[in-house]
Order: C-alpha cells, then sequence, then structure tokens
C-alpha cells in the first residue's frame, strides 16, 4: 500500500462496504504519510480540531485498511464511542499475522465485558502488541478475569491499564497471581477497581506474595483502592522483597501515618524504588517525619515524591525540606495541598532558589509580600508513568499518547499456570462509608 494512498484506500473500503466516511479519520488519514512507522491519532477528545467521534462503523473500515499496514505500529483510539462490535474488528486485526501493531489505547470507549473477552483471546496468539489501554471500559469481573487468563500465555505484552473498570476482588487477585509467573509484564494499572470491604484486605496477601517472586514488574498502580493501614503492612512485606518494581501509586487511599511507617521501612532496604505517590492519603506529620528520615538514610534511593493533600503541616514538611538536602538522589517532590505555613515556604524557596530542587520538579513557587514569604501552585505534577525504560516502538505521530508502553528487556518464556481456588468464595463483606 503506498504511503499516500492510505485515504485513498479508506475511501474505497467505506464505499466497498456501504458505510459513511468519517471526515476526521479521512482528513487525519490524508495528513498521516506512512515512510517510518507511526501512530494513527484519532482520540475523541482532540480540542485542536473539529472532531467526529469513532464508533464500530470506522472501526470496522479501518481495521480492513491497515491488515497489510506495516507502517502503523499505534492505535490512539481514546474517548471515541467503539463498543463491544468495534473491539471485535480490532481482535481480528490483532489475529493476522501481519499485523504489526505495538500499541492499542482505546482508553474510554463503551467497551464491555464481551469486548474484553475477544480482545484477551487475540492476544493469546498475538506477538506484536506491546501495550493496551483499556482504562475506563466497563469491562467488569468477567472481562478482566479473561485478561488475567491472558498472561498466562502471552508473553510478549510489556503495559496494561485497567483503571476505572469496574475489576472484583476474585479478578484482582487473579492478577497477583498469574504474575507470579508472567515475566514479561513490566507495569499494571488497576486503579479504582470496585472492591468489597474486608478488614483482612486478602487482594494486598497475594499482591504481597507476587512482589515477593516477580522480577519484571517495575510499574505498578494501586491508586483509589482502598487500601488502608493493615493492607500497606502486608504490602509491604513483599516489597521488601522485590528488586525490580521503580514506580508505586498509592494515590488516593486510606493510608495515614502507620501505613507510611511500614512502607519507610521498604525505603530504607530496597534500593530500586524510585517514584513513590502518596497522594491525597492522610499522613500527616508524622507520616512525613517517617518519609523525612527514610529518604535521609543513605539505603534510600527514592528520586520523586508526591504528598500532596495529606494534612501535613510545618513539621512534617520541614523534615521533607532537610531531607532533601541530606539525599541528593531526591530530585522531585510535590506538596501542595498542606498546610504551608510561612517557616515552610521560606524553607522551600531556599531549596528553589539555591537551585537544589528545580522549579519544574516541584509543585509550588516562591513569592514574596510585604516581607512575607508565600508559595503558589504550579502547573507540575508527578508523572504518570515511569519513562526510565525505552519506548514500545518507534513510532511518530502528532503527540506522544500519555498512555504509551515502555519496554526493558526482552521478555523470557514462562511456563503455564492455572487459576487457583484462591480468587474463588472470597469472605467480605460491603464496603463501609468513610467516616
Amino acid at each position: 500500500m503506498a504511503s499516500i494512498k492510505i485515504s485513498d484506500f479508506y475511501a474505497a473500503v467505506c464505499e466497498e462496504h456501504q458505510k459513511e466516511i468519517n471526515p476526521y479519520v479521512l482528513q487525519v488519514l490524508k495528513e498521516t504519510t506512512l515512510t517510518k512507522s507511526v501512530t494513527l491519532e484519532l482520540s475523541g477528545n482532540n480540542r485542536l480540531r473539529c472532531v467526529q467521534r469513532l464508533d464500530d462503523k470506522d472501526v470496522f473500515s479501518l481495521s480492513k485498511c491497515l491488515i497489510d499496514s506495516k507502517h502503523v505500529t499505534g492505535l490512539d483510539f481514546r474517548y471515541n464511542n467503539i463498543s463491544d462490535k468495534g473491539a471485535g474488528d480490532l481482535a481480528e486485526l490483532l489475529q493476522e499475522e501481519s499485523s504489526s501493531l505495538k500499541s492499542l489505547n482505546l482508553t474510554f470507549n463503551d467497551i464491555q465485558t464481551d469486548g474484553a473477552e475477544v480482545l484477551a483471546k487475540s492476544l493469546q496468539c498475538n506477538s506484536t502488541l506491546l501495550s493496551l489501554s483499556l482504562s475506563g471500559n466497563k469491562i467488569g469481573n468477567r472481562g478482566a478475569m479473561h485478561l488475567a487468563s491472558m498472561l498466562q500465555v502471552n508473553h510478549t505484552l510489556r503495559e496494561l491499564q485497567l483503571a476505572d473498570c469496574d475489576l472484583a476482588t476474585q479478578s484482582v487477585i487473579a492478577f497477583a497471581i498469574m504474575l507470579k509467573s508472567n515475566e514479561s509484564l513490566h507495569s499494571l494499572d488497576i486503579s479504582r477497581p470496585q472492591l468489597l470491604f474486608s478488614l483482612q484486605e486478602e487482594w494486598t496477601v497475594h499482591f504481597s506474595e507476587m512482589l515477593a517472586v516477580n522480577s519484571s514488574l517495575v510499574e505498578l498502580h494501586l491508586g483509589k483502592t482502598g487500601m488502608t493501614d493493615t493492607g500497606m503492612e502486608r504490602l509491604s512485606e513483599g516489597l521488601r522483597l522485590n528488586r525490580s518494581l521503580r514506580y508505586l501509586d498509592l494515590r488516593c487511599n486510606r493510608l495515614t501515618r502507620d501505613g507510611v511507617r511500614h512502607l519507610t521501612e521498604v525505603l530504607k532496604q530496597n534500593p530500586s524504588l524510585e517514584i513513590l505517590d502518596l497522594s491525597a492519603n492522610r499522613i500527616e506529620d508524622e507520616g512525613a517525619l517517617y518519609l523525612g528520615d527514610a529518604i535521609s538514610h543513605r539505603g534510600c534511593s527514592l528520586r520523586e515524591l508526591s504528598v500532596t493533600s495529606n494534612n501535613i503541616k510545618t513539621e512534617g514538611l520541614l523534615s521533607l525540606s532537610v531531607a532533601m538536602r541530606l539525599n541528593t538522589s531526591l530530585s522531585h517532590i510535590y506538596i501542595w495541598g498542606n498546610h504551608l505555613e510561612e517557616r515552610v515556604c521560606q524553607a522551600f524557596r531556599e531549596l528553589i532558589s539555591s537551585g537544589r530542587l528545580p522549579s519544574a520538579q516541584t509543585d509550588v513557587s516562591a513569592y514574596e509580600v510585604d516581607g512575607r514569604v508565600f508559595l503558589a501552585e504550579m502547573c507540575h505534577s508527578l508523572r504518570r508513568h515511569y519513562d526510565g525504560m525505552d519506548h514500545c516502538s518507534d513510532t511518530e505521530s502528532s503527540s506522544t499518547p500519555d498512555t504509551a508502553a515502555d519496554l526493558l528487556t526482552e521478555p523470557a518464556d514462562n511456563t503455564e499456570s492455572t487459576l487457583t481456588a484462591q480468587i474463588r468464595d472470597q469472605r467480605v463483606v460491603p464496603l463501609q462509608p468513610l467516616g
């Protein structure tokens, strides 16, 4: 297929199958030159141009166009109206021997359980796709179970994003079990699952056991899981033994000073953890003091830390500023949403003005009024993905997708495993409201 003909080919496919041409798709294809590996940017929330969101008919036509294309290695279909039928067409594309897709972003579409099932089955025999994002699609517990089972036989996928997908306790535990033997997945996001309340937080026990033996997972997002200090204590047991994890996302949970105390023991003993997100918890001063002590410890290799909105006051924030001076490895810190009294403002102004804390690596900026120092909020935040790894493909696109997959080393073979009865019949009680 000649690179300059892809738009004409799309129009011909639409005419052949009596599908209406989507002007947004046609325009993007006209602007695409297939001289290199490219990602087709067709997100439905593009505010810089007139957008007609993709539906299943558009996906059908595009999948026919891309069957023999070796140049299109990424599809960015975020924020469209793709349902299970469209997911089925994409699954057929992934099953083609000629498929060259390395990244597929379907964030916030209308894909549900059946769509997740067909995608999971297609990935059992696919050896090219490195990144799959289904975040925001209500695939539910059964759809997630199909994807977890897929990890038994797929040795290629490096990144899987399933945030806000209505995962239940059973499927969350299933991922932990699969990752005990899967050695190819490097990034997993299961933020905001629909977990039932349990005093034992059994799912954290399974993740702890997984982390103790897994040597490939680099990035783990556990935000909005309702994790408490008990769960953090369980998780820390596995984190102490893990030497691969670099990025741990624990934002928007129920962690307090006691949970942070267990986590800081990990920071002192585990030199691999580099990025920690504790935003929107409630660690307060005592939790910040634990963090400051751990960061000052010579065994801590933490590079980036977010403690925004944690009800931390002067003593805790000052301990973090002192820790930054003692440990030069910590280069990024985000503190907005806490109690920024003048002593704190002065301490962070000194860090910024001295060059110890570059202004682009924090979310505050100092200014002075009538001899008093204040901090203003900056639009900087902790990066959402660990990019110490290579990009999943050498793709070109008009903008970089925010869910691009990352690579480390070549995936190793693993033996096939079976879902165990551990994930069944969990003894749980309904979720209790927050106080």
